[in-house]
């Protein structure tokens, strides 16, 4: 038998796993919108009828510790400071970790609020980078700033909570926004449920949008194609990726953009793990691993409590984000394997574990090779135009109905993207992402896991652009 006819016995049969990658993912995702659109619509008529403001003028709230890492964003650090200074919630501190930035941060924050330096001892006990400073602000009594060596997020996070005094924290990222009632909802479910352990809000793309004494004003559309394309990529991801997760009890991730913890089960697990680059996805798995067995490890994903955040405007700073989200992702299923197909962990270690495993960590792996592989089969007639025309068409045929399906629940639940104009705008770039966009995101991520296995731990740089304000 010739080179050329090993090739095309052992192509045409990995086209049979690329075929049943194919099926199993899109079930999946099927499955997925399915739960979601009716958690969605329930929670909606819920909240018709019971309004989070109710907490804010009861005693039945619990105290909150917002804590913000910031390592060179002087450009945002001020407005989103303001921004969380803002919010409507009946107690919480603001604790900033100046994580030895060098572009004019501490000093920045300094000025701004007045800080004074302070002196008190952690309640936590995680180990960080040494503290240089401690500073409380003149005019905010609820504002604390923490100057340390620089450590990395993870590790920044960790002194927050070891300085914050509340039973709740949030982290929040420096260059994400809230609306002025999130903290209000988020908060909800641990006072309803107390075996909640951690709670995720959805994060939707900033800009475009106009910003005003620390608040969005005016939610448009951005000029860039790129972020639009990401607009949909997220509506789809939080909406029914995550709310779809959480209906099964099976949220093996919380976006570090925007999570409130329960600070006794975090400092238990020992915080975040500073040798990682995805400290937010590994936090939530070892959460499970920690107390999945005990039944205590309820995580949850509303899809309310709104947090703004900047994405990226160009190819080079996206592919170096997905790059270290998939890292992040393949450290934080390794560093908790032993829940993979582990009955004791119900849902996670069943279905949401193998899932992320085979089809989110490796299936770039089998997506990106799928392509050359197809085309390798069509240039030797091994497989007719017919049938790759049919593949590739019901491939992109039901991208399209997953993203403009999150796109139709957007409008019918929220209707953040107000105007026909919008929608048809994002319904166009649910159908365009399809012919390029997803094909280079799934390099991305095939690039990542690559590097990954090459010992690659950088966090990477991402230049920010700063908010449109009024």
């Amino acid at each position: 038998m010739k080179m050329q006819d090993y090739l095309i016995t052992i192509f045409y049969y990995y086209n049979f796993i690329v075929l049943i990658y194919f099926i199993v993912i899109n079930m999946v995702y099927l499955l997925l919108n399915f739960l979601s659109f009716f958690e969605i619509r329930k929670y909606v008529r819920r909240n018709r009828v019971t309004n989070p403001e109710i907490m804010f003028r009861s005693n039945f709230y619990l105290p909150v510790s917002l804590i913000v890492p910031a390592f060179n964003e002087a450009g945002v650090i001020v407005e989103n400071i303001k921004s969380i200074l803002q919010l409507r919630y009946p107690e919480f501190e603001v604790v900033v970790v100046n994580d030895g930035s060098l572009d004019g941060t501490l000093e920045s924050i300094k000025l701004a609020y007045k800080m004074t330096e302070v002196s008190f001892e952690a309640g936590g006990n995680i180990q960080t980078k040494p503290i240089k400073n401690i500073y409380i602000s003149t005019i905010y009594k609820n504002l604390i700033l923490i100057d340390k060596e620089n450590g990395g997020k993870a590790d920044a996070l960790n002194a927050g909570i070891n300085y914050s005094k509340y039973t709740l924290f949030c982290g929040l990222d420096a260059d994400s926004i809230l609306e002025n009632d999130s903290l209000l909802k988020i908060a909800r479910p641990f006072v309803e449920d107390p075996d909640i352990i951690a709670v995720g809000g959805i994060v939707r793309v900033i800009n475009g949008c106009t910003i005003k004494n620390g608040e969005v004003i005016d939610i448009a559309l951005p000029g860039s194609a790129l972020a639009r394309f990401q607009i949909v990529e997220y509506l789809r991801a939080f909406l029914f990726g995550r709310t779809g997760w959480s209906v099964l009890n099976a949220m093996l991730i919380i976006s570090g953009a925007f999570g409130l913890f329960r600070k006794k089960e975090v400092l238990a697990a020992g915080g975040y793990r500073a040798d990682t680059v995805g400290e937010d996805m590994e936090l939530i798995v070892r959460l499970h691993n920690r107390f999945g067995p005990s039944g205590r490890s309820k995580i949850r994903f509303i899809p309310d409590p709104v947090c703004y955040t900047e994405v990226p405007e160009n190819l080079s700073v996206l592919a170096r984000q997905r790059n270290r989200w998939q890292r992040g992702l393949v450290d934080s299923l390794l560093m908790n394997i032993n829940m993979l197909l582990n009955p004791r962990y119900g849902a996670v270690g069943l279905f949401a574990m193998p899932f992320f495993f085979f089809f989110e960590m490796l299936g770039p792996i089998v997506e990106f090779t799928g392509y050359f592989v197809f085309l390798f089969l069509l240039c030797v007639n091994a497989v007719s135009y017919e049938i790759a025309l049919l593949f590739f068409t019901a491939a992109f045929v039901l991208g399209m109905v997953l993203s403009l399906s999150s796109i139709v629940l957007e409008e019918l639940s929220f209707k953040k993207y107000p105007g026909v104009r919008n929608v048809v705008i994002l319904s166009i770039y649910a159908v365009l992402e399809n012919f390029g966009y997803r094909q280079l995101s799934t390099y991305f991520r095939f690039k990542g896991l690559m590097e990954y296995f090459l010992g690659n731990k950088k966090w990477g740089e991402m230049k920010r652009s700063g908010f449109k304000k009024n």
